[in-house]
């Protein structure tokens, strides 16, 4: 393995989380589901209509 390829991998699998979240919050969104978020020390349920739309862009 040369001194690329973990930095390579390492940015393509930061792509497919940061896919797959913006992924989930639109599915939540769409079928009117809140979801649960951390903050501030507290789980905070934020409803469909408050989940920020996440604008495609390259993963």
């Amino acid at each position: 393995m040369n001194n690329e390829q973990p930095k390579l991998l390492s940015e393509r699998i930061h792509k497919g989380v940061n896919k797959a979240i913006a992924e989930a919050l639109e599915r939540h969104r769409k079928l009117g589901e809140s979801i649960a978020i951390w903050e501030d020390g507290k789980v905070v349920i934020v409803p469909p209509e408050k989940i920020p739309l996440i604008l495609d862009k390259e993963w």
